[in-house]
Protein backbone atom coordinates (compact mmCIF):
# COMPACT_ATOMS: atom_id res chain seq x y z
CA UNK A 1 0.00 0.00 0.00
CA UNK A 2 1.32 3.45 -0.96
CA UNK A 3 2.63 5.77 1.73
CA UNK A 4 0.62 8.97 1.98
CA UNK A 5 1.98 12.33 3.01
CA UNK A 6 -0.51 14.60 4.76
CA UNK A 7 0.22 18.31 5.25
CA UNK A 8 -2.24 20.40 7.26
CA UNK A 9 -3.66 18.96 10.48
CA UNK A 10 -6.27 21.56 11.36
CA UNK A 11 -9.94 21.21 12.25
CA UNK A 12 -10.53 19.19 9.06
CA UNK A 13 -7.14 17.71 8.23
CA UNK A 14 -6.60 16.04 11.60
CA UNK A 15 -9.71 13.83 11.53
CA UNK A 16 -9.26 13.16 7.79
CA UNK A 17 -5.71 11.92 8.36
CA UNK A 18 -6.87 9.76 11.27
CA UNK A 19 -9.43 8.12 9.00
CA UNK A 20 -6.68 7.26 6.54
CA UNK A 21 -4.74 5.56 9.33
CA UNK A 22 -7.88 3.66 10.36
CA UNK A 23 -8.25 2.51 6.76
CA UNK A 24 -4.76 0.97 6.92
CA UNK A 25 -2.70 3.59 5.09
CA UNK A 26 0.81 4.50 6.23
CA UNK A 27 1.05 8.24 6.82
CA UNK A 28 3.83 10.77 7.18
CA UNK A 29 2.54 14.11 8.44
CA UNK A 30 3.64 17.72 8.75
CA UNK A 31 2.06 20.79 10.35
CA UNK A 32 3.16 24.02 11.99
CA UNK A 33 1.18 23.13 15.14
CA UNK A 34 3.26 20.70 17.20
CA UNK A 35 0.32 19.44 19.28
CA UNK A 36 -1.51 18.27 16.17
CA UNK A 37 1.62 16.51 14.88
CA UNK A 38 2.12 14.80 18.26
CA UNK A 39 -1.50 13.61 18.23
CA UNK A 40 -1.05 12.01 14.80
CA UNK A 41 2.23 10.48 15.90
CA UNK A 42 0.38 8.85 18.78
CA UNK A 43 -2.16 7.54 16.26
CA UNK A 44 0.61 5.83 14.29
CA UNK A 45 1.82 8.39 11.75
CA UNK A 46 5.43 9.17 10.98
CA UNK A 47 6.54 12.79 11.25
CA UNK A 48 8.46 15.01 8.82
CA UNK A 49 9.80 18.50 9.46
CA UNK A 50 9.03 20.08 6.08
CA UNK A 51 6.71 19.56 3.11
CA UNK A 52 9.79 18.67 1.09
CA UNK A 53 10.55 15.79 3.47
CA UNK A 54 6.93 14.64 3.34
CA UNK A 55 6.98 14.56 -0.46
CA UNK A 56 10.32 12.74 -0.61
CA UNK A 57 8.83 9.87 1.42
CA UNK A 58 5.43 9.67 -0.26
CA UNK A 59 3.78 8.45 -3.45
CA UNK A 60 0.66 10.47 -2.66
CA UNK A 61 0.78 13.90 -1.01
CA UNK A 62 -2.42 15.41 0.43
CA UNK A 63 -2.59 19.07 1.42
CA UNK A 64 -5.40 20.50 3.59
CA UNK A 65 -4.59 24.17 4.11
CA UNK A 66 -6.44 27.43 4.82
CA UNK A 67 -6.27 29.22 1.46
CA UNK A 68 -4.46 29.82 -1.83
CA UNK A 69 -1.32 31.54 -0.43
CA UNK A 70 -0.64 28.67 1.97
CA UNK A 71 -1.08 26.07 -0.78
CA UNK A 72 1.34 27.92 -3.05
CA UNK A 73 3.89 28.26 -0.24
CA UNK A 74 3.66 24.63 0.90
CA UNK A 75 3.71 23.16 -2.60
CA UNK A 76 5.87 25.57 -4.59
CA UNK A 77 7.85 27.49 -1.95
CA UNK A 78 11.21 26.87 -0.29
CA UNK A 79 11.37 23.34 1.16
CA UNK A 80 8.04 22.78 -0.56
CA UNK A 81 6.46 19.65 -1.97
CA UNK A 82 7.80 20.39 -5.45
CA UNK A 83 11.39 20.12 -4.18
CA UNK A 84 10.91 16.63 -2.76
CA UNK A 85 8.25 14.97 -4.90
CA UNK A 86 9.32 12.16 -7.21
CA UNK A 87 8.27 12.11 -10.86
CA UNK A 88 5.00 10.19 -11.09
CA UNK A 89 3.88 11.15 -7.58
CA UNK A 90 0.45 12.70 -7.20
CA UNK A 91 -0.59 15.71 -5.14
CA UNK A 92 -4.21 15.93 -3.98
CA UNK A 93 -4.93 19.42 -2.73
CA UNK A 94 -8.06 19.10 -0.59
CA UNK A 95 -8.00 22.76 0.48
CA UNK A 96 -10.70 25.16 -0.70
CA UNK A 97 -8.85 27.70 -2.84
CA UNK A 98 -9.24 29.80 -5.97
CA UNK A 99 -9.57 27.60 -9.09
CA UNK A 100 -6.99 29.66 -10.98
CA UNK A 101 -4.44 28.94 -8.26
CA UNK A 102 -5.16 25.22 -8.54
CA UNK A 103 -4.34 25.43 -12.23
CA UNK A 104 -1.17 27.44 -11.55
CA UNK A 105 0.09 24.91 -9.00
CA UNK A 106 -0.86 22.01 -11.30
CA UNK A 107 1.13 23.48 -14.19
CA UNK A 108 4.23 24.03 -12.03
CA UNK A 109 4.09 20.44 -10.73
CA UNK A 110 3.53 19.07 -14.23
CA UNK A 111 6.86 20.55 -15.34
CA UNK A 112 8.47 18.26 -12.74
CA UNK A 113 6.45 15.23 -13.83
CA UNK A 114 4.23 15.37 -10.73
CA UNK A 115 0.48 14.91 -11.14
CA UNK A 116 -2.21 16.86 -9.28
CA UNK A 117 -5.90 16.77 -8.41
CA UNK A 118 -7.84 19.55 -6.70
CA UNK A 119 -10.27 17.87 -4.31
CA UNK A 120 -11.99 20.26 -1.88
CA UNK A 121 -14.49 18.88 0.59
CA UNK A 122 -17.83 19.77 2.12
CA UNK A 123 -19.44 18.60 5.33
CA UNK A 124 -17.52 20.37 8.06
CA UNK A 125 -15.81 18.86 11.07
CA UNK A 126 -18.57 16.34 11.95
CA UNK A 127 -18.36 14.65 8.55
CA UNK A 128 -14.56 14.87 8.57
CA UNK A 129 -14.63 12.94 11.85
CA UNK A 130 -17.02 10.21 10.70
CA UNK A 131 -15.50 9.94 7.22
CA UNK A 132 -18.60 10.99 5.27
CA UNK A 133 -17.35 14.13 3.54
CA UNK A 134 -18.47 15.15 0.07
CA UNK A 135 -15.35 15.38 -2.10
CA UNK A 136 -15.40 17.35 -5.36
CA UNK A 137 -12.48 16.53 -7.63
CA UNK A 138 -10.87 18.17 -10.64
CA UNK A 139 -8.20 16.51 -12.77
CA UNK A 140 -7.46 13.58 -15.05
CA UNK A 141 -9.74 10.54 -14.96
CA UNK A 142 -6.80 8.13 -14.55
CA UNK A 143 -5.45 10.06 -11.55
CA UNK A 144 -8.93 10.20 -10.04
CA UNK A 145 -9.36 6.44 -10.44
CA UNK A 146 -6.00 5.85 -8.75
CA UNK A 147 -6.88 7.94 -5.72
CA UNK A 148 -10.54 6.95 -5.42
CA UNK A 149 -9.92 4.36 -2.64
CA UNK A 150 -7.99 7.00 -0.68
CA UNK A 151 -10.80 9.53 -1.06
CA UNK A 152 -13.38 6.92 -0.03
CA UNK A 153 -11.53 6.46 3.27
CA UNK A 154 -12.44 10.08 4.04
CA UNK A 155 -15.71 10.66 2.21
CA UNK A 156 -19.09 9.18 1.38
CA UNK A 157 -19.50 11.03 -1.91
CA UNK A 158 -16.60 11.41 -4.36
CA UNK A 159 -17.31 12.93 -7.76
CA UNK A 160 -14.95 13.92 -10.59
CA UNK A 161 -16.41 17.21 -11.86
CA UNK A 162 -13.99 18.04 -14.67
CA UNK A 163 -10.42 19.09 -15.41
CA UNK A 164 -8.04 20.63 -12.86
CA UNK A 165 -9.76 23.54 -11.07
CA UNK A 166 -13.24 22.07 -11.54
CA UNK A 167 -13.20 20.68 -8.02
CA UNK A 168 -12.77 24.16 -6.57
CA UNK A 169 -15.35 25.68 -8.91
CA UNK A 170 -17.78 23.06 -7.62
CA UNK A 171 -16.82 23.85 -4.01
CA UNK A 172 -17.43 27.54 -4.65
CA UNK A 173 -20.90 26.72 -5.96
CA UNK A 174 -21.45 24.63 -2.83
CA UNK A 175 -20.41 27.51 -0.59
CA UNK A 176 -22.82 29.89 -2.31
CA UNK A 177 -25.71 27.51 -1.67
CA UNK A 178 -24.72 26.86 1.95
CA UNK A 179 -24.28 30.55 2.79
CA UNK A 180 -27.54 31.63 1.18
CA UNK A 181 -29.36 28.72 2.86
CA UNK A 182 -28.14 29.72 6.32
CA UNK A 183 -29.15 33.32 5.69
CA UNK A 184 -32.64 32.19 4.65
CA UNK A 185 -32.97 29.89 7.67
CA UNK A 186 -31.87 32.74 9.94
CA UNK A 187 -34.39 35.17 8.48
CA UNK A 188 -37.21 32.64 8.73
CA UNK A 189 -36.55 31.59 12.32
CA UNK A 190 -36.08 35.17 13.54
CA UNK A 191 -39.32 36.22 11.85
CA UNK A 192 -41.24 33.28 13.35
CA UNK A 193 -39.84 33.98 16.83
CA UNK A 194 -40.67 37.68 16.70
CA UNK A 195 -44.20 36.78 15.53
CA UNK A 196 -44.64 34.64 18.65
CA UNK A 197 -44.41 31.19 17.06
CA UNK A 198 -42.15 28.47 18.49
CA UNK A 199 -39.19 28.30 16.04
CA UNK A 200 -38.59 24.63 16.83
CA UNK A 201 -42.12 23.76 15.70
CA UNK A 202 -41.65 25.89 12.59
CA UNK A 203 -38.48 23.93 11.80
CA UNK A 204 -40.24 20.59 12.35
CA UNK A 205 -43.18 21.66 10.19
CA UNK A 206 -41.17 22.81 7.19
CA UNK A 207 -38.28 20.32 7.12
CA UNK A 208 -40.29 17.68 5.24
CA UNK A 209 -41.43 20.06 2.50
CA UNK A 210 -39.78 22.00 -0.28
CA UNK A 211 -37.95 24.19 2.24
CA UNK A 212 -36.24 21.16 3.75
CA UNK A 213 -32.52 20.77 3.14
CA UNK A 214 -29.35 19.24 4.53
CA UNK A 215 -28.34 22.73 5.64
CA UNK A 216 -31.63 23.24 7.48
CA UNK A 217 -31.28 19.92 9.32
CA UNK A 218 -27.64 20.61 10.18
CA UNK A 219 -27.98 24.21 11.36
CA UNK A 220 -31.50 24.77 12.75
CA UNK A 221 -31.05 22.46 15.77
CA UNK A 222 -27.70 24.11 16.59
CA UNK A 223 -29.26 27.58 16.33
CA UNK A 224 -32.10 26.51 18.63
CA UNK A 225 -29.55 25.14 21.13
CA UNK A 226 -27.38 28.29 20.80
CA UNK A 227 -24.38 26.19 19.79
CA UNK A 228 -22.12 28.38 17.69
CA UNK A 229 -18.75 26.73 18.19
CA UNK A 230 -17.32 25.52 14.86
CA UNK A 231 -18.15 23.53 12.81
CA UNK A 232 -17.18 25.75 10.00
CA UNK A 233 -15.91 29.16 11.01
CA UNK A 234 -17.36 32.41 9.71
CA UNK A 235 -13.81 33.51 8.85
CA UNK A 236 -13.42 30.47 6.58
CA UNK A 237 -16.74 31.11 4.86
CA UNK A 238 -15.63 34.70 4.28
CA UNK A 239 -12.48 33.30 2.66
CA UNK A 240 -14.53 31.01 0.44
CA UNK A 241 -16.95 33.76 -0.60
CA UNK A 242 -13.99 36.02 -1.41
CA UNK A 243 -12.82 33.30 -3.80
CA UNK A 244 -16.38 32.98 -5.11
CA UNK A 245 -16.62 36.68 -5.89
CA UNK A 246 -13.13 36.85 -7.40
CA UNK A 247 -13.93 33.91 -9.68
CA UNK A 248 -17.42 35.11 -10.59
CA UNK A 249 -16.12 38.55 -11.52
CA UNK A 250 -13.34 37.00 -13.61
CA UNK A 251 -15.84 34.97 -15.65
CA UNK A 252 -18.47 37.73 -15.82
CA UNK A 253 -21.18 36.49 -13.44
CA UNK A 254 -22.75 39.03 -11.06
CA UNK A 255 -23.75 37.49 -7.70
CA UNK A 256 -25.98 40.01 -5.88
CA UNK A 257 -27.37 37.61 -3.25
CA UNK A 258 -23.96 36.12 -2.43
CA UNK A 259 -22.54 39.64 -2.13
CA UNK A 260 -25.24 40.55 0.40
CA UNK A 261 -24.51 37.45 2.49
CA UNK A 262 -20.81 38.28 2.35
CA UNK A 263 -21.54 41.64 3.98
CA UNK A 264 -23.55 39.91 6.74
CA UNK A 265 -20.56 37.68 7.45
CA UNK A 266 -18.24 40.69 7.43
CA UNK A 267 -20.49 42.45 9.96
CA UNK A 268 -20.36 39.41 12.24
CA UNK A 269 -16.57 39.35 11.95
CA UNK A 270 -16.43 43.01 13.01
CA UNK A 271 -18.66 42.07 15.97
CA UNK A 272 -16.03 39.56 17.08
CA UNK A 273 -17.72 36.40 15.81
CA UNK A 274 -15.27 35.41 13.08
CA UNK A 275 -14.31 32.23 14.93
CA UNK A 276 -17.94 31.21 15.50
CA UNK A 277 -19.72 28.66 13.35
CA UNK A 278 -21.38 30.10 10.24
CA UNK A 279 -24.72 29.17 11.84
CA UNK A 280 -24.11 32.25 13.98
CA UNK A 281 -25.34 34.21 10.97
CA UNK A 282 -28.68 34.16 12.83
CA UNK A 283 -27.18 36.57 15.36
CA UNK A 284 -26.97 39.30 12.70
CA UNK A 285 -30.76 39.11 12.25
CA UNK A 286 -31.38 38.74 15.97
CA UNK A 287 -29.52 41.99 16.58
CA UNK A 288 -31.70 43.80 14.04
CA UNK A 289 -34.94 42.33 15.38
CA UNK A 290 -33.97 42.49 19.08
CA UNK A 291 -35.05 38.88 19.60
CA UNK A 292 -33.24 35.58 20.20
CA UNK A 293 -34.07 32.28 18.51
CA UNK A 294 -34.00 29.38 20.97
CA UNK A 295 -36.02 26.43 22.18
CA UNK A 296 -38.74 27.34 24.74
CA UNK A 297 -37.40 26.70 28.24
CA UNK A 298 -38.59 23.55 29.94
CA UNK A 299 -40.76 25.42 32.47
CA UNK A 300 -42.59 27.33 29.75
CA UNK A 301 -43.04 24.19 27.70
CA UNK A 302 -44.54 22.28 30.63
CA UNK A 303 -46.89 25.11 31.58
CA UNK A 304 -48.03 25.65 28.01
CA UNK A 305 -46.85 29.29 27.99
Amino acid sequence: MSKIGFIGLGIMGKPMSKNLIKAGYKLVVCDVVKAAVDELKQAGAEVAETPREVAAQSDIIITMLPNSPQVKQVVLGKNGVIEGAKAGAIVADMSSIAPLVSREVHDALAEKGVRMLDAPVSGGQPKAVDGTLSIMVGGAQTDFDELLPVFKAMGASVVLTGAIGAGNVTKLANQIIVAVNIAGISEALVMATKAGVDPELVYKAIRGGLAGSTVLDAKAPLILDRKFDPGFRINLHIKDLANVLETSHAVGVPLPVTSAVMEILQALKVDGMGESDHGAMVRFYEKLAKIEVRRPDEKSAKSGN
